[in-house]
C-alpha cells in the first residue's frame, strides 16, 4: 500500500494562501519573524500577499524542527488553514478568556495576600516560584535559554527593573489601600498600552504622535483622574495616592516594554521573560529589605499560600504560557485587548472573593480609558479588521 505523501508549504501556496491587505504587510512580516523565517512568503509580482507556515513530515502545521529530542525549538506559529478554522476560532477565545480571567483575577489575590504578607516580599516571592517555572519553560522551548551577549543582557536587565520589579512593587504597595479595589486596580493598569505608545512616541524615532493619538492618550489620563476621583480638599483622601502609585506602576511597565523594543536583541521572549522574572525577583527582595519587610511579619495563612501559589503558579507561569501562544496567533494588536477584559474579571473576583462593590466612576473611568486606547491604537485596530472579519465569516 502506497501513502500519499503530505503536502507542502510549496505545495499549498497556490490554494491555501492567506491573504492580506497593503495595510497588513507589517502583521505578515511580523508573523515569519515569530518563527524565524521558517515560512513562505507569498508574492505577486513585487507585492507581499500572504504567508503560509511549512508543514513538517508529520503533517503538523508550523514548524517542530528536531531541536532536542523532536522538541520545538521554538514556539510555533501554526498556519491558519492546517487546522479546523471553527475549532481554531473556538480554542483562541477560550484561551483568551483564560488569560483575561488569570490575569484580571490576580488582582483579587494581590488583595487577599498583602493582608498577610508585606507587599513587596509577597512580589518577590511570588516570582522566586514564577521564575524558576519559566526558566524550565524557556530551556524546553527554545535554543537560547541563557542570555550569550550583552545586548541580550541589557534586554532582561530593562525587564528585571521596570517591567517585574518597578511595576509589581509599586503595584503590590497600592493594593494595600483599603480603597484601592481589585477592579479599580485592573482598570489603572488598562492604561499600560495607551501609556506605551505615549513613550514609543518620545523615544523610539519611527514613532510618530498624531493630534488624535495626542487626544487618546489625554483620554487615557482623564480616566484615571475620573476612577480616582480626588477630593479638592484633601488629595491625598479615598485611595489617591495609592492610585497614583498603580499609574507610577503601569508607567513603569510601558516605559520597560518600550526601553525594550529600542536595544537591538534576538533574544526569545520566553527566555527574556523568565531571566526578567528573576532578576526582578532579586531586586524586590533588595527593596523589600531596604524598605524593613521581613518574613517574620508574614502570616502564613491557607488564603496566604493559596494567594502565592496563584499568583506564581497561574497568573505568571500559566498565563504567560497561553499569552506567548495567543501572541503567536493573533498578534500583538488583538492580545493587548486582554488589558481590556482583565477588568471585569478583576470586578468578578473581588466581588465573589473580596466583597468587593466596583464604583461608577471606576465603570465610567474603564469606557474613557478604553475610548483612549482606541484613538490611539486606531490605525492598527483598522488594518486588523480585514483579518478579523475573514475570521469570522469562515464557516
Amino acid at each position: 500500500m502506497v501513502s500519499t505523501p503530505l503536502p507542502t508549504a510549496a505545495d499549498r501556496m497556490a490554494t491555501d494562501v492567506e491573504t492580506v491587505a497593503p495595510d497588513d504587510v507589517g502583521e505578515a512580516l511580523g508573523r515569519l519573524a515569530l518563527v524565524a523565517f521558517d515560512a513562505s512568503p507569498v508574492v505577486d509580482g513585487d507585492e507581499l500577499v500572504g504567508v503560509v507556515a511549512r508543514q513538517d513530515s508529520s503533517g503538523r502545521c508550523g514548524t517542530t524542527d528536531g531541536g532536542r529530542g523532536g522538541r520545538p525549538r521554538k514556539r510555533n506559529v501554526e498556519d491558519s488553514r492546517c487546522r479546523n478554522p471553527t475549532v481554531s476560532r473556538h480554542r483562541n477565545l477560550l484561551l483568551f478568556l483564560l488569560l483575561a480571567t488569570a490575569w484580571g483575577s490576580a488582582f483579587m489575590a494581590i488583595k487577599a495576600g498583602v493582608a498577610y504578607i508585606p507587599p513587596v516580599l509577597f512580589a518577590a516571592l511570588r516570582y522566586d516560584i514564577a521564575g524558576v517555572l519559566m526558566l524550565g519553560y524557556a530551556a524546553y522551548a527554545t535554543d537560547t535559554p541563557v542570555p550569550r551577549n550583552r545586548g541580550q543582557w541589557a534586554v532582561v536587565a530593562v525587564g528585571a527593573t521596570l517591567i517585574i520589579a518597578g511595576y509589581h512593587t509599586l503595584l503590590f504597595i497600592g493594593e494595600t489601600d483599603p480603597a484601592v479595589t481589585s477592579a479599580a486596580a485592573a482598570v489603572i493598569v488598562s492604561l499600560s498600552p495607551v501609556l506605551t505608545t505615549g513613550f514609543a512616541r518620545v523615544l523610539l524615532p519611527d514613532e510618530r504622535l498624531t493630534p488624535v493619538g495626542i487626544a487618546g492618550l489625554l483620554l487615557g489620563l482623564v480616566g484615571v483622574v475620573i476612577l480616582s476621583n480626588p477630593d479638592p480638599d484633601n488629595l491625598l483622601a479615598g485611595g489617591a495616592v495609592a492610585k497614583l502609585l498603580i499609574f507610577a506602576a503601569a508607567a513603569a511597565f510601558a516605559l520597560g516594554s518600550v526601553l525594550t523594543r529600542r536595544i537591538e536583541s534576538s533574544l526569545p521572549i520566553e527566555t527574556m521573560e523568565a531571566w526578567a522574572m528573576v532578576g526582578g525577583a532579586l531586586v524586590m527582595h533588595g527593596v523589600s529589605f531596604g524598605l524593613g519587610e521581613s518574613v517574620a511579619e508574614a502570616v502564613w495563612t491557607v488564603e496566604a499560600l493559596a494567594a502565592l501559589g496563584y499568583l506564581s503558579v497561574v497568573a505568571s507561569a500559566l498565563g504567560f504560557l497561553i499569552y506567548f501562544d495567543l501572541l503567536a496567533r493573533l498578534g500583538p494588536i488583538q492580545i493587548n485587548l486582554v488589558s481590556y477584559v482583565a477588568p471585569i474579571s478583576a470586578a468578578l473576583a473581588g466581588w465573589v472573593v473580596l466583597a468587593e462593590v466596583p464604583t461608577i466612576n471606576t465603570a465610567v473611568g474603564f469606557v474613557v480609558i478604553f475610548v483612549g486606547f482606541v484613538l490611539v491604537k486606531r490605525r492598527a485596530i483598522r488594518s486588523e479588521l480585514p483579518r478579523l472579519r475573514r475570521l469570522v465569516s469562515r464557516p
